[in-house]
């Protein structure tokens, strides 16, 4: 095992607070539509369960617009 390398250099926000997760293998996650979401708490994976469309639409909107 070599220290200091990361298997995935993405980083995974909470959907919830936005917080970025920086152990997955630790985090609360939950699955929604086939994907899998990540949270820094189980507070934010509860809430992202209750209404998960509130907290994805924001960035996997299809088609959304910038106002210029």
């Amino acid at each position: 095992m070599e220290h200091g390398k990361t298997k995935d250099t993405r980083q995974i926000q909470d959907p919830v607070c936005g917080m970025v997760i920086k152990d997955i293998d630790k985090a609360p996650a939950s699955h929604y539509e086939g994907k899998k979401y990540y949270f820094c708490s189980d507070l934010c994976r509860i809430q992202f369960d209750q209404q998960p469309e509130n907290y994805i639409k924001k960035d996997e909107e299809p088609g959304h617009s910038h106002h210029h």
